[in-house]
């Protein structure tokens, strides 16, 4: 709970950072570069994290990673500076939340569908505009594809998941037959 206190803040100030600056897009795009990075790294992050690794080493590691990502001067001192805090563990919860934040402020909806296949165009239209249509804003998809699914549909929009997948009502089918 008070990480995300932590990281709603640090977003915030994001948010008014790139406002000021008039570079809110390029911000939030570059945070979530090096998010994903952090989050898709495994050693980074025990480097990063471990409290053997002298603070000059780990911040040669994230200058490094700035400059390989080609981040602008705001988002390299944003890395830094949760770096020299030791709260770099939060720069994924942080770039989602700016990715929020800054949605909102743009009227903006996002929803994450994921299918066990791709599907067609037409099906991904149709679910926009009913998405669109319930919520009175505009809405954006972000497709993902995951086998294990098995078959159907898993919808998120913020918190809310509708998980309609043939693996969920089979893991479901499952606890009921099973004796407790």
């Amino acid at each position: 709970m008070i990480a995300a206190h932590v990281s709603r803040r640090y977003a915030r100030a994001l948010l008014e950072l790139g406002q000021t600056e008039g570079n809110l897009e390029a911000l939030v795009a570059d945070v979530s570069k090096v998010a994903e990075v952090y989050e898709a790294s495994h050693d980074l992050k025990i480097a990063i994290d471990n409290p053997i690794v002298p603070l000059p080493t780990k911040k040669a590691i994230l200058v490094e990673i700035c400059d390989k990502l080609s981040l602008a001067k705001t988002a390299k001192h944003v890395v830094l500076l949760l770096g020299d805090r030791r709260r770099l563990v939060l720069l994924p919860e942080i770039a989602q939340m700016l990715r929020e934040m800054n949605d909102a402020q743009k009227g903006l909806l996002r929803a994450e569908v994921t299918t066990a296949v791709a599907l067609s165009d037409a099906f991904y239209q149709k679910l926009l505009a009913t998405l669109e249509k319930l919520s009175n804003k505009r809405v954006v998809l972000d497709k993902k594809h995951d086998p294990a699914l098995i078959g159907g549909v898993v919808l998120r929009i913020g918190d809310l998941v509708l998980d309609s997948s043939l693996k969920t009502r089979l893991d479901g089918l499952k606890q009921a037959l099973l004796p407790n």
